[in-house]
């Protein structure tokens, strides 16, 4: 039997909140009836699959909502269908998302895709473009090595460390970009000549290719002069974005789709999918009971992996109003519930997880929402909660982009999609926006 403490150690870890999970994996939990009816498969796959000619699709959301996890079993389900698919998350190697431009990410694609497809394609129109620059860049991937003294993985490496140091070097990053900016639509061709022979030679029956660059909704909003860096990406540089000659889907961020800009992101892309938070209560306030029994169960199927006997009711939370509360407190955001959670277990000495552990969890959760609204922003919120409307204005999507204000959908009697906004559940307790709601009353 397994002993009290390494059980807590077990589960603590069972709720890691930044880790997508693989497709397949046993603690998925399939919550498209709550969040009206939104499934990944049917509105990309299906597209992609009956496109006659590449397409380019954007995917966003909420940060933490479980877009990865999405974006993972899509990968699988194109690969069923013999579809390649390189799917890479932008921010882990190649990109800051605190300050990231274009350029940024055509070479982040670039190194991946050389990665991925070098053992099938023939990359050296790609590399003779880096030659032809390596004069210009080669102080900044910092190596003293001449470029045609490098062996083949060595000269593909270049990218990587030209990325790295874009990434990570923030001395070097415009250096990077004003050597590199002048020469992106070369770029794009060549990276199209080697794309093209890596098609005709794809393993397994593979017939067609597919890119996925997740995180990029993670892009912080930075405005020079009237544009921002959002726009600069998804708008000014639309065509380069799209020129790849494969399948394309990036996720872009949630204010990116619901700025003045969005009816030209609809015109460039097409519909974009957003994923909405799982719905735990309706908009007139009552607790949704079956989007409830969905986040329960995304927590079941974690405590499951690691203890089977222990009910998660009077078992591993002190009682069903402790559980109940914690579900409702997420607000339907997965990541927040397994924050919370996994917080919650952490302040635990020894099972059943406590209400004023659950308590505890949410009251410092609360105080980092506090810390991200501005002053001038309650009565925005207290607004909305009353409302469960937006308005068009940065200050909204602002507060969307931060989490504060949530989506939520469903179908009506009609199976007509309704959309509709609150406030996250934990700012309600904060004293600020408890004195902007008397103040609207």
């Amino acid at each position: 039997m397994i002993d009290s403490q390494e059980l807590l150690t077990k589960l603590y870890n069972a709720f890691n909140p930044f880790e997508p999970l693989p497709a397949g994996d046993p603690k998925y939990v399939d919550c498209q009836d709550v969040r009206g009816d939104v499934d990944i498969l049917q509105e990309f796959g299906n597209r992609i699959q009956r496109a006659d000619r590449n397409t380019c699709q954007l995917y966003s959301g909420h940060r933490g909502a479980g877009k990865s996890t999405e974006l993972l079993r899509l990968k699988q389900y194109l690969e069923n269908r013999k579809f390649y698919v390189v799917y890479f998350a932008a921010d882990e190697e190649d990109i800051d998302s605190e300050d990231a431009q274009y350029t940024d990410i055509l070479l982040a694609c670039t190194r991946r895709l050389l990665k991925d497809l070098q053992q099938f394609g023939d990359a050296s129109p790609v590399l003779n473009w880096l030659k032809e620059r390596w004069q210009d860049l080669k102080d900044l991937v910092q190596t003293p090595i001449e470029f045609d003294n490098m062996k083949l993985e060595a000269q593909i490496a270049q990218f990587a460390k030209l990325t790295a140091n874009l990434r990570a070097v923030p001395e070097l990053r415009q250096q990077i970009r004003r050597k590199v900016d002048p020469h992106t639509v070369t770029l794009i061709k060549v990276l199209n000549e080697f794309l093209a022979d890596a098609k005709s030679k794809l393993p397994n029956g593979y017939t067609q290719l597919a890119v996925i660059v997740d995180n990029l909704d993670r892009m912080v909003l930075v405005k020079d002069g009237e544009n921002t860096n959002h726009e600069e990406v998804f708008l000014d540089r639309s065509e380069q974005l799209k020129a790849l000659n494969c399948h394309l889907i990036y996720t872009a961020p949630i204010s990116m789709l619901y700025s003045k800009r969005a009816t030209d992101i609809r015109d460039i892309y097409g519909e974009c999918l957003i994923l909405p938070m799982i719905m735990v209560k309706t908009r007139t306030g009552e607790v949704y009971e079956p989007g409830v029994k969905k986040v329960k169960e995304v927590i079941r199927k974690r405590v499951r992996q690691i203890e089977q006997e222990l009910p998660l009711e009077n078992g591993i939370f002190d009682s069903q109003q402790t559980l109940e509360r914690l579900c409702l407190m997420s607000g339907g955001h997965v990541r927040n519930l397994l924050l919370l959670t996994q917080n919650a277990i952490g302040r635990t000495e020894e099972l059943p997880i406590s209400e004023k552990a659950v308590r505890r969890a949410i009251t410092q959760a609360r105080d980092d929402y506090h810390r991200a609204v501005e002053n001038h922003q309650w009565c925005l919120l207290a607004e909305v909660s009353r409302s469960k409307r937006i308005v068009n204005d940065d200050q909204y999507r602002s507060l969307m982009y931060n989490r504060c204000l949530l989506e939520y959908r469903y179908l009506d009697e009609d199976q007509e999609m309704q959309r509709w906004y609150d406030i996250h559940p934990l700012i309600q307790g904060i004293s600020e926006f408890k004195e902007a709601v008397a103040k609207l009353q």
